[in-house]
């Protein structure tokens, strides 16, 4: 038998830690629901439309789509506050230690920059100057790798953060999702498939799922530890 493994991290911050990440994930979906409700005229599709549209109020055209969100500024505080919101909850975490710690902040903060730059460079679909960076791309890149594969080391490191083995599971395997959706996405983007919407949400709701679980997990965990035997 080995020793056990004992969290230190506080009943009272380990729920505050849960509720600010599931208030992460939630902001995104609420921004999302908000923005394309507002979107009429022609009706915006979850299953057809990019994500990214609906920061764009347009009317406009780009990759092959029109964007023309009324409340395209409510979307994009979305996307500068989910990342923000989950980059703090993250660092709210005890019981990471060493390179397992500077892993999940640097994924945390991959994860917060990439929000910050979909929201501060709208994706209009326009083709950036010769030599220019497409910083929305960027971010879009950077907040789905970052957060699917963050997702993924939280959810293995579960006995060190007071999540429930359940949960650290059910993380691994969104994340798995996220990142091979991701891969399916980046084949079809540009083209005129018809479920590119549903295939880009496939990569990204992972992540807000992954840490609303999590949230709920250490919410509802009054323990304050879990053993591991070997």
């Amino acid at each position: 038998m080995t020793a056990t493994l004992v969290h230190t991290q506080p009943p009272r911050r380990r729920r505050t830690a849960g509720i600010v990440l599931i208030a992460g994930g939630l902001i995104f979906f609420i921004a999302e629901f908000i923005a394309a409700a507002a979107w009429t005229d022609p009706p915006y599709s979850y299953t057809y439309h990019y994500i990214s549209n609906l920061g764009v109020h347009g009317p406009t055209q780009g990759f092959g789509q029109l964007m023309y969100s009324p409340l395209a500024w409510v979307m994009n505080l979305g996307f500068l506050l989910f990342g923000i919101t989950l980059f703090g909850g993250t660092a709210m975490l005890a019981g990471l230690r060493g390179p397992r710690r500077w892993a999940v902040n640097t994924l945390a903060f991959l994860l917060a920059a990439g929000g910050v730059l979909l929201a501060l460079f709208p994706g209009s679909g326009e083709t950036p100057d010769s030599g220019a960076i497409d910083l929305h791309s960027v971010g879009a890149l950077a907040a789905i790798v970052g957060g699917n594969t963050l997702i993924i080391i939280l959810g293995r490191a579960h006995r060190h953060t007071a999540l429930a083995a359940g949960t650290g599971r059910t993380m691994v395997a969104l994340g798995v999702v996220g990142l091979l959706s991701l891969a399916g996405f980046l084949a079809i983007a540009g083209t005129s498939a018809g479920l590119i919407g549903l295939v880009e949400r496939c990569a990204v709701y992972p992540i807000l799922i992954g840490f609303i679980c999590a949230g709920t997990s250490l919410s509802r965990n009054d323990r304050g530890a879990t053993a591991a035997d070997a």
